[in-house]
């Protein structure tokens, strides 16, 4: 899910279209107006989770994606990367050197979608009931460091932290901190169902069928006040089971745009065979795909995690699995974020069984050792099951393992591993701001992203702390590479791949190349028709 001096110039201006297809549209879609997205993100209210569009129980890119139309926050990162700027606020600031107290001042005039005023003691309401709620898998990490919140007036509101932190803009830049209403969002409890309501950008509709979300409808809120140019009247966000339904979509003209999750396949096509009328969208991305371990089960002991690292082949998985849409990752940290090194292959190398065989048998494991590696098969792409049989042909090929794989689906998916139900599992990151904190501190830190078990003090006690003293990040970036040394020889993460995004689009729409971030974020409000 930035930093203060944290510049990337790899992603600055490379958000281009690949390709661009001749052609107009006559589309169907959108009978009234709006520019209709599709996606595969799927929205469902379970008994473990009423509330899934509550920032203070959302924590996923989808839900996310939702809440950035509708909730404001306080600061925003600029789509291009580089420090956040005044969203909601007109101005922000720390006022001390130690990066301990941060200042907001809210813009005037500023109110809810329904009119109604927002004041210092509406964010302090919206802040605050994210960490009283501390829901077990929501975004209660990025707060949790807030030691008080201060009010002055209608205006002012001061977070006071109970250690220093030069990242803090960046997490009030995100949903977690979105200023909501205190009629809808009451101080202790998630507000059950879909309905959202925020100063963003856009209101919305949720159409919901059998407690899952079929259809979002957006659309421009004349009351908002911010930095953001919203270049559109509606957009309407449709939901597909997979990405062959919302390719077809497209193909029908029934959407205007196919956004996350397409396949490689689609992508791959799309490049080959360029289709009349559809353009496709390339972008840098900064997402990752990732292995991790409940480390207090001893099947998967620190040998076994060493001996994987030894032998899967991420030029494989990146290469057969998904082409030209992933590259091979070599650390949690991607390549593309300052701070990187490639600490996995700096102390294993080329995948080597008779070095993985060494391992086991120095630590007294016997062979092949046996378990279930899990996947979700609903939230990351169709592509993950074939990326997850890779995986388990290339672990047990090397006769040191008897791996099974098991798919299930993300609202089962997610509370099991939660649980610790799984030995050695796959996951998704979507960086809520993209800052190499942002790869280490949700994996390492207390109150872990995936309620892990492993525990390093040095990480925690020392190096997260000193990493975030640092106001210029790049200043940070020793401390960073002991992180990542410490990820590679305990192994609690094996990281596997990076990706690429793309978006398929109708002719006659215009701004998908700045529609979604290089975070994944989408960014409705820049799609527009050029021509009407």
């Amino acid at each position: 899910m930035n930093r203060k001096t944290l510049v990337l110039p790899a992603l600055v201006g490379l958000l281009a279209p690949v390709l661009a297809a001749c052609g107009s549209t006559d589309s169907g879609a959108g009978g009234d107006g709006a520019i209709v997205v599709g996606t595969t993100d799927q929205f469902v209210a379970s008994e473990e989770n009423p509330a899934p569009f509550d920032p203070a129980i959302g924590y996923d890119a989808g839900v996310w994606n939702v809440l950035r139309q509708t909730v404001q926050t306080l600061t925003i990162v600029p789509s291009g990367g580089g420090e956040p700027v005044p969203e909601a606020a007109r101005s922000c600031g720390f006022t001390d050197t130690e990066s301990e107290s941060y200042r907001c001042t809210l813009r005037e005039g500023l109110t809810f979608a329904d009119g109604t005023p927002i004041t210092a003691e509406d964010v302090k309401h919206s802040v605050q009931r994210v960490v009283a709620i501390g829901a077990d898998s929501g975004p209660t990490g990025l707060l949790d460091n807030i030691d008080a919140i201060e009010t002055k007036g209608d205006q002012q509101v001061i977070f006071h932290l109970k250690t220093p932190d030069a990242t803090f803009p960046y997490k009030l830049s995100t949903p977690a901190a979105g200023i909501v209403p205190k009629e809808h969002y009451a101080a202790k409890t998630p507000r059950d169902g879909f309905q959202v309501d925020g100063s963003g950008p856009y209101t919305m509709k949720p159409e919901v069928k059998d407690g899952r979300v079929v259809k979002i409808n957006f659309s421009r809120n004349p009351s908002y006040k911010g930095e953001l140019k919203v270049l559109n009247e509606k957009v309407e966000m449709d939901l597909f089971p997979d990405s062959e339904a919302m390719g077809k979509a497209l193909d029908e003209k029934k959407i205007h745009v196919m956004t996350r999750a397409m396949s490689p396949e689609q992508a791959r096509d799309l490049l080959v065979n360029p289709q009349e009328g559809v353009e496709l969208t390339e972008m840098p991305g900064l997402a990752i795909r990732y292995l991790a371990f409940n480390t207090k089960d001893p099947v998967v002991n620190k040998a076994v995690r060493q001996a994987m690292a030894q032998i899967i082949d991420r030029g494989e998985i990146a290469g057969e699995v998904y082409g030209t849409t992933a590259e091979p990752l070599y650390s949690m940290i991607p390549t593309s974020i300052a701070g990187h090194t490639n600490s996995f292959f700096n102390k294993y190398g080329e995948p080597n069984t008779a070095k993985a065989a060494e391992t086991l048998r120095d630590a007294g494991t016997k062979t092949p050792v046996k378990f279930t590696l899990h996947y979700t098969n609903d939230h990351y792409g169709p592509a993950t099951a074939k990326e997850f049989k890779t995986l388990q042909q290339q672990l047990n090929r090397s006769g040191l393992f008897d791996v099974d794989v098991r798919g299930t689906e993300w609202s089962k998916y997610r509370p099991e591993q939660k649980r610790g139900d799984y030995a050695a599992y796959g996951m998704g990151w979507f960086p809520d701001f993209p800052d190499p904190d942002n790869y280490t501190a949700p994996f390492l830190d207390r109150n872990n992203f995936l309620n892990s078990p492993y525990r390093s003090r040095e990480a925690q006690d020392v190096l997260i702390p000193q990493s975030r003293r640092e106001a210029d990040r790049t200043a940070a970036g020793e401390t960073f590479e002991k992180l990542q040394d410490i990820v590679a020889n305990d192994v609690p993460l094996l990281p596997v791949w990076q990706g690429k995004q793309y978006v398929a689009s109708r002719a006659g729409i215009a701004g998908v190349e700045r529609s979604v971030s290089s975070t994944s974020e989408l960014q409705l409000w820049e799609l527009n028709r050029p021509n009407v």
